[in-house]
């Protein structure tokens, strides 16, 4: 059996006693970091073989895997934070397990665009979740169409590129657009920055940021 197992987002507290169990259980565990993913470990004191997993190496070692637990192995899928497969390598592994009725089994836990959307306050009834965007190719031309989205829109961004693309959603859906960024979420200093797309930009801009970032903008009226 195939166990996707999400990991905190920050505070280690979050996860469930299930996944703690799980883990210590397993054969094997696969790991976005293996470095990353040691300090979650071995703060639960979960003492099991742990290999990489991750988007640079997921096809050359996925046949292997599939290979073990086809031959009887349980294993754990964990990435850095949050719910494998969700912005993270998680996709490949789970088909295959399917094409070889392998059964996957996803626990329910952290993910960060979640606690973001709530904290937003902008609506939720509806909403879409766009993860990363793509740095170059085909990035205007998703933006045009996401300008005329009518849901309101989920992303993930790196502290590095978040002004750059608060300042392409300005140019796409407008200044005025309500918005809210968060970051550093369960943690100690996690900000959750509500305005117009304008205001946050102006908030951020010139300013060194940290942490994983969320950004919630609210669709086309």
């Amino acid at each position: 059996m195939l166990y996707i197992v999400p990991s905190p987002i920050g505070n280690l507290a979050d996860i469930t006693f299930r996944a703690v169990d799980v883990l210590k259980t397993v054969d094997l565990i696969l790991a976005e970091d293996t470095r990353t993913s040691s300090i979650l470990l071995n703060h639960y004191q979960v003492q099991k073989p742990v290999t990489s997993y991750h988007q640079h190496n997921e096809h050359k070692v996925l046949a292997h895997l599939v290979e073990q637990l086809a031959s009887g192995k349980n294993m754990a899928l964990i990435t850095d934070a949050g719910t494998p497969g969700v912005s993270d390598p998680a996709f490949l592994l789970v088909r295959e397990c399917i094409k070889h009725d392998i059964v996957v089994e996803c626990l329910p836990g952290a993910t960060a665009f979640v606690p973001a959307l709530v904290n937003s306050g902008l609506p939720m009834n509806s909403f879409c979740f766009e993860g990363f965007l793509p740095l170059k190719k085909g990035r205007q031309t998703l933006l045009k169409k996401l300008a005329e989205e009518e849901r309101t829109m989920v992303f993930y961004e790196s502290p590095m590129r978040l002004v750059k693309t608060l300042h392409d959603f300005i140019q796409y859906f407008g200044a005025d657009r309500p918005c809210c960024v968060s970051r550093e979420l369960s943690k100690k200093f996690e900000e959750n920055k509500r305005g117009s797309l304008q205001e946050v930009h102006d908030h951020f801009n010139n300013k060194a940021v940290k942490g994983e970032i969320v950004i919630v903008v609210q669709g086309k009226i």
